[in-house]
């Protein structure tokens, strides 16, 4: 099974921490080039730095806000005259949890800005590169609530669905190009998100954090929280040459926690 990624060119979005970071870590690993993008410059050079070059790797970083799309899209349009892109993980951090009576207009359209709107400004700056490589990837870091809706995260959850609906579709018209388009569900992932989320819901239910953590990982069949690097091994496989036949599909990486088939 061939997982070498040794002369191709990543890049990954949400790349100084959490998921992000442990997907540039593993795609380094398996030889990969990896650009970096994020919008705080000074943690992209800290990780740029963590990332392994122990097969002569060349590894960059890229500075742009999600919120500014426009900002994003004149990023990689200027980095891909130079560097054919074989590799791109969309991943960005979610809203703010809420009700969805409660969300403002503004929480969706730029929920919908960062995710969607970016995805589709960096796919159509890769593509064409991907299309003379005869080789793409793109796999985007979305959520299990496109299967099944979590509470209190309606605006991601509605965000969510978009991309997935998205990434269906254009995986339908880019296949035939051997560029494979697919989605990695992360479930309760060990991450500053899931801290975050955590701390909101014991503050709203005047509980120790050490409780909901209990009770969030009794609602998981394999009693613990994800580990990003364990998602990382999946998205690590998307991209290889083994995952060539693998397209237009969402997997979910959870433990086992999402109901539906």
């Amino acid at each position: 099974m061939n997982l070498s990624l040794e002369g191709k060119n990543a890049v990954i979005c949400g790349s100084t921490q959490g998921i992000g970071l442990a997907i540039a870590e593993e795609l380094a690993l398996q030889g990969a080039n990896c650009t970096l993008l994020a919008r705080n410059e000074e943690a992209l050079q800290t990780a740029v730095k963590s990332l392994d070059i122990a097969l002569r790797q060349q590894h960059s970083y890229l500075v742009a806000n999600f919120s500014k799309p426009e900002q994003v899209k004149h990023v990689i349009q200027q980095h891909v005259q130079l560097n054919p892109v074989h590799i791109l993980i969309n991943n960005t951090g979610g809203p703010p949890p809420g009700s969805v009576l409660d969300a403002t207009e503004e929480a969706f359209l730029e929920a919908f800005n960062q995710h969607l709107i970016v995805n589709q400004l960096l796919a159509q700056a890769v593509i064409p590169t991907m299309k003379q490589a005869n080789y793409g990837r793109i796999i985007n870091i979305i959520s299990t609530s496109i299967r099944i809706p979590i509470t209190n995260l309606a605006v991601s959850g509605t965000v969510r669905g978009a991309v997935a609906l998205w990434s269906k579709i254009l995986a339908n018209e880019v296949g035939q190009f051997n560029i494979t388009v697919n989605n990695i569900l992360p479930g309760l992932t060990k991450t500053q998100r899931l801290e975050s989320l955590i701390k909101n819901n014991a503050q709203k239910r005047g509980l120790p954090t050490e409780v909901i953590e209990q009770e969030m990982k009794q609602e998981i069949p394999m009693k613990r929280f994800g580990e990003a690097a364990e998602l990382a091994a999946v998205a690590a496989f998307l991209a290889s040459p083994a995952a060539s036949y693998v397209n237009g599909v969402s997997i979910p990486v959870d433990g086992g926690k999402t109901g539906a088939l």
